[in-house]
């Protein structure tokens, strides 16, 4: 069985583990990170797209940039809409700052592409991965990988492994709380062969519920409705898929192309943090430790957020000064509460919610209400602005 012994072990790589891997890389600090599941699922999992600004430094100050920087599409705000009418909230004029459309999977391509020219040890399809001793001053991950079991001995252990994850339930039950909160509706979101009808992203609110236009390139088109989180995908035929976007996101005086579907899923949509990020060596980032549902575009920012936090408090820990590795529950969950704070008003902002028909109606038009309070108001849009593309503090 081989025996290996690094600094930090990393488990998961998705954009979190891969990037706290290269930030504590570039700073000299060894990592090793195992996966449980291959390089083109991770490679091929379509998430989230926009990235905050302060996030887009972020990956430019660690070396990510270059693509990026070539690729990306800087948008300097959104479009809401209600009511048949669509306003522009904008970030560069209100606050000076803008966001980046840039697909989930193009920063795990660039990671990997990094890690790959550095020689990264990096573990794809393991199997039986396991975490022991987290509170001992050794901790210990055992894997199997190409038939081989293996052993990695660590200073630290990092859950980078998503919300259904071994990391978390390595801390004791009686040492940890679970918040949730699960919504009564969920995207259906399909990605089209088809150039943006739009130069920045529509969010509407519509009496038959939220729909979406995103984009992931040029010629790449993404968009959402709001259905029922009972719905099955199959229901949803491409004809039925584009009426309902035509029927939702119609101004007068716009048209929305149309092309071919190349993928389409129903997502849930729902809200979770644990109440704490570390446990004695065992810290957790992104998705192990909370979910955001997609509204607010917070879930990759909020996890790069966890990097930068815990990366800065190992290299002060290797450098002699623990304040900020302490620190770094404390830290990360201040971030998220207000992340997930956003992405709840986002979220009743602009979907409908028909559970309780006696108040359905009322509450559709109170949310329109709010969404012409926004348009009217500029302190309204900072505070959008702000929340949007990145708190900063």
């Amino acid at each position: 069985m081989p025996h290996e012994r690094t600094r930090v072990a990393i488990i998961g790589a998705g954009p979190s583990g891969l990037l706290l891997a290269w930030a504590l890389r570039q700073s000299g600090i060894d990592s090793i990170v195992v996966e449980n599941r291959s390089r083109d699922y991770v490679l091929g999992r379509i998430r989230a797209g926009v990235l905050e600004q302060g996030s887009v430094e972020t990956l430019t100050r660690l070396g990510l940039g270059d693509r990026l920087a070539r690729e990306g599409l800087v948008h300097d705000g959104i479009y809401l809409q209600w009511g048949g009418e669509r306003q522009h909230i904008d970030f560069a004029e209100l606050i000076g700052r803008t966001v980046t459309v840039y697909g989930q999977q193009e920063v795990v391509k660039d990671l990997m592409a990094a890690h790959d020219a550095a020689g990264s040890t990096v573990y794809y399809d393991s199997a039986d991965v396991a975490v022991h001793g987290v509170e001992t001053t050794s901790p210990r991950v055992t894997f199997t990988h190409e038939g081989e079991a293996h052993d990695i001995t660590a200073d630290f252990i990092v859950g980078a492994d998503g919300f259904h994850g071994i990391c978390r339930s390595a801390i004791p039950a009686s040492e940890l709380a679970l918040y949730d909160r699960t919504y009564p509706y969920a995207w259906l979101g399909i990605l089209a062969d088809v150039a943006p009808s739009t130069d920045e992203l529509i969010y509407a609110l519509h009496e038959d519920g939220f729909a979406m236009h995103s984009m992931r390139s040029p010629h790449v088109s993404r968009l959402y409705l709001q259905v029922d989180p009972a719905e099955k995908i199959e229901a949803w035929s491409d004809e039925r898929i584009w009426e309902a976007l035509q029927v939702r996101l119609g101004v007068d005086g716009w048209n929305l192309t149309e092309g071919p579907i190349t993928e389409k899923s129903i997502t849930p949509m729902r809200s979770f943090v644990a109440s704490r990020m570390d446990y004695k060596n065992l810290f957790l980032v992104g998705d192990a430790g909370h979910i955001v549902p997609p509204t607010g575009a917070k879930g990759l920012n909020s996890a790069i957020t966890d990097v930068t936090l815990l990366a800065a408090g190992l290299i002060d820990h290797y450098a002699g000064d623990d304040t900020r590795l302490a620190g770094y529950g404390a830290a990360s969950l201040g971030n998220q509460w207000r992340g997930q704070q956003f992405s709840q008003w986002m979220t009743e902002l602009l979907h409908r919610d028909t559970t309780d028909l006696q108040s359905a109606d009322f509450n559709y038009r109170s949310q329109r209400g709010r969404l012409d309070y926004v348009s009217r108001s500029a302190h309204a849009q900072r505070a959008l602005a702000e929340q949007y593309t990145g708190l900063g503090f």
